[in-house]
C-alpha cells in the first residue's frame, strides 16, 4: 500500500496549529514542577526560616529587657552605693559606648553569619548581668558600671537583628519595613515590660544582700539568658554564605576520532614544558568582586537623613525613660510626684504598654504605606508630645495626665519612626551594602541611646525647658533634611 504524501502548505498548517499548544504545555509543566517542591518564590517576598527569625526577634526583646529592666531603680542603686543622679544616666546608657568599641573587631570575626555574635551576646548578658547584681554585696559602686559595660557586649547584636532583617540574601526588598516593625515591636516590649518588672521587684524588696529590689532585675535576667543560650544552640541555624555568581559553559559532544586526536595532542603537549605568563597567574589569583557602586549626592542625602533620625530617635527615647525616675522624685516646684522607682517604673511602662496596639497596627500598615510617609507620620506624633511637655512645663501645670500623654506620644511616634531607617536605606542602596549601612544605622542609634540616657539624667541640672528644649532642636534639624529630600525618599513598600 503506497503512503499518502501530504502537501507541504498541509504540513504547514498543522504546525501552526500545534504550537500554541506546546506553547500553553510549557507553563503547565513549571506549575507541575513547582508543585513537585522546586517552588520558585519571588526575590521580592523571601523570608528566613522560621526558627532563627523567631529566635532573631526574641533576642532583640531580650537586649531590649536587658537594657530597661534596671531603669526604674537604677537612680536609687547609684545613690545607695555613693553615686549621683547623672552616674546612673551613665550607668544606663554607658553600655552602647562600648557596644560600639567592640562592634568592628567582631565584625572581623563573624564571617558574614550571625551564629558567632549571637553567642558572644548570650555569655555577654550572662556575665554582665551577674556583676551588676554582686556590686551590692561587694558595696562598690563601678561594679555596676562594670557590669553594664561587660552587657555592652551583648547589645552588639542589635546591629546584628537590624542587618538579619535586611540581609538581600533571606530577606526580599518588600519585607524589610515588616520585620523592623517587628523588631520596633520588640523594642516597645522591652521599654514597657523592662522597667515595669524592674519596678515591682524593688517594690517587693528581697530582703537580701544578694537578691534584692536592686539587684533581682539582673539576676533574673542572667537566668534567662542562659535559657535562651541552650535555645539558641539547638534550634538556630546560621544564614547561607554568599558566593560569586557561577560561569555558564555550555558543553558540546565530541565526536570518537576528534577525542582520540584531542588525546594524542594532549599527550604531545604534556611533555613540552608548559610556560606560565604573569597574566595568567594574575587572572587565575584574582578573586571575584562584583562591580563597585558610586553614590550620587541625593544618596548621600538620604544616608545622612536616616542616620540622623536613627540618633534623634533614640536619643529622644533614651532621655526621657533615664528622665522620668529623676524628674518625678526631684524636689522642682514643677514636680507635684515626688515619685518611688516602683511608681516612676510604673509611669513609663504605661506610656509603653498604651503604644502596643498602634505598634501592632504600624505592622499592617508597613506593607502598604511608604517608608517616608511613616517617618513623617512618627516624627510629627513625638514632635507633638515634645510641644506639649514645653508648654506644661513651662506654666508649671504638671500633673499625671498630662505627663503620661506627653510620654505616650514620644515613645509612640520616634518608635514608629525608627521603624524605616534602615529599612528604607536598605532599598535604594546595593544588597552586598547592607553590612555597611547597618553599621552605620547602629552607630547612630548608640550615640543618641548613650547621650540620650545622659542628658536625661542631667535634665533636672540643666532645667527641664532646656531638656526639652534641644529635643525639640534636635528634631528640627532633622525636618529640614525630611522636607529637602523628600522625593529622593520614596521607595517600595513592604
Amino acid at each position: 500500500m503506497t503512503a499518502v504524501r501530504l502537501p507541504p502548505t498541509v504540513l504547514s498548517i498543522l504546525e501552526r496549529r500545534r504550537l500554541p499548544q506546546s506553547s500553553r504545555s510549557e507553563p503547565q509543566t513549571t506549575t507541575e514542577a513547582n508543585e513537585g517542591g522546586a517552588t520558585t518564590i519571588d526575590d521580592d517576598l523571601k523570608l528566613p526560616k522560621m526558627a532563627s527569625l523567631i529566635i532573631i526577634i526574641v533576642s532583640n526583646v531580650l537586649l531590649q529587657l536587658t537594657f530597661f529592666s534596671i531603669v526604674s531603680s537604677s537612680n536609687e542603686y547609684a545613690q545607695y552605693l555613693g553615686g549621683t543622679s547623672t552616674f546612673s544616666g551613665l550607668v544606663i546608657g554607658i553600655p552602647t559606648v562600648f557596644s560600639g568599641l567592640a562592634l568592628l573587631p567582631l565584625m572581623r570575626f563573624d564571617q558574614g553569619g550571625y551564629k558567632r555574635p549571637l553567642h558572644f551576646a548570650c555569655g555577654s548578658a550572662c556575665l554582665g548581668n551577674i556583676l551588676y547584681g554582686l556590686a551590692y554585696r561587694a558595696n562598690w559602686l563601678y561594679l555596676i558600671l562594670i557590669g553594664r559595660i561587660v552587657t555592652g557586649f551583648a547589645f552588639t547584636f542589635w546591629m546584628y537583628c537590624k542587618r538579619y532583617c535586611s540581609d538581600p540574601r533571606i530577606v526580599g526588598l518588600r519585607r524589610r519595613t515588616t520585620l523592623a516593625g517587628w523588631l520596633v515591636l520588640g523594642q516597645g516590649i522591652g521599654f514597657s515590660l523592662g522597667p515595669f518588672v524592674g519596678g515591682i521587684l524593688y517594690k517587693i524588696g528581697f530582703n537580701n544582700a544578694v537578691f534584692n529590689g536592686f539587684t533581682s532585675p539582673t539576676w533574673i535576667m542572667a537566668l534567662v539568658w542562659a535559657i535562651f543560650w541552650v535555645f539558641v544552640a539547638i534550634f538556630y541555624e546560621d544564614v547561607p554564605k554568599a558566593s560569586p555568581p557561577p560561569q555558564n559553559i555550555a558543553l558540546q559532544p565530541m565526536p570518537a576520532q576528534a577525542s582520540t586526536e584531542t588525546a594524542d595532542k594532549d599527550k604531545a603537549e604534556d611533555e613540552e614544558p608548559t610556560q606560565v605568563t604573569a597574566t595568567q597567574v594574575e587572572a587565575a589569583t584574582t578573586p571575584y568582586s562584583p562591580p563597585r557602586h558610586r553614590m550620587s549626592k541625593a544618596q548621600w542625602g538620604v544616608t545622612a537623613t536616616m542616620c540622623w533620625f536613627a540618633m534623634t530617635c533614640f536619643f529622644i527615647l533614651g532621655a526621657w525613660e533615664a528622665n522620668i525616675p529623676v524628674f518625678t522624685s526631684s524636689h522642682l516646684r514643677s514636680n507635684p510626684f515626688h515619685f518611688s522607682p516602683f511608681a516612676a517604673g510604673n509611669l513609663i511602662a504605661l506610656g509603653g504598654a498604651c503604644t502596643m496596639p498602634f505598634l501592632l497596627l504600624n505592622l499592617h500598615f508597613a506593607r502598604r504605606v511608604q517608608d517616608r510617609h511613616t517617618l513623617a507620620t512618627g516624627t510629627s506624633i513625638g514632635l507633638a508630645g515634645l510641644l506639649v511637655a514645653l508648654a506644661i512645663l513651662g506654666e508649671e501645670k504638671v500633673n499625671y495626665g498630662s505627663l503620661f500623654i506627653c510620654w505616650f506620644l514620644v515613645a509612640l511616634g520616634f518608635n514608629i519612626a525608627s521603624t524605616v531607617t534602615l529599612s528604607l536605606l536598605s532599598k535604594q542602596l546595593p544588597g552586598e551594602w547592607n553590612g555597611r549601612i547597618s553599621l552605620a544605622i547602629q552607630y547612630s542609634n548608640y550615640s543618641g541611646r548613650v547621650t540620650g540616657a545622659v542628658w536625661g539624667g542631667a535634665g533636672v541640672k540643666v532645667g527641664m525647658l532646656s531638656y526639652v528644649g534641644m529635643q525639640v532642636a534636635i528634631v528640627g534639624i532633622g525636618g529640614i533634611m525630611f522636607m529637602t529630600l523628600w522625593k529622593q525618599l520614596k521607595a517600595k513598600t513592604g
